[in-house]
């Protein structure tokens, strides 16, 4: 058997795998708590190197997460509100899954009971 994966599934899991890494998920966060953030500002208050700093923000871009903007020498940060969507819409679809399993089980075991 062949399953093919989803150009949304394709999206869920660049999303998901951007946001594993710790580092870059307190990067992400770091953005996301401000209306746009200079990428010198996040190398600084990083834990990491800026070399790293910029390594994950590449990441972040590519998965989505966040938009740049230069201006001069200078480049900004934000985060993009429909980053996340991805993974939003796969978390609600299986919330309604096992939501729909465990009042089944619960069913059942009240069933068991009697």
């Amino acid at each position: 058997m062949t399953i093919a994966v989803s150009a949304e599934a394709a999206r869920v899991t660049a999303v998901m795998k951007s946001l594993a890494d710790p580092t870059r998920r307190a990067v992400f966060e770091a953005i996301a708590r401000q209306e746009e953030v200079a990428a010198g500002a996040l190398a600084e208050a990083a834990a990491v190197s800026q070399p790293a700093v910029s390594q994950h923000l590449r990441a972040l871009k590519a998965a989505g997460l966040v938009s740049e903007r230069k201006a001069g020498r200078h480049v900004y940060y934000r985060a993009e509100p429909g980053g996340l969507s991805p993974v939003v819409h796969w978390m609600s679809f299986y919330s309604g899954f096992w939501r729909d399993r465990f009042a089944n089980l619960q069913t059942l075991l009240r069933e068991m009971e009697l």
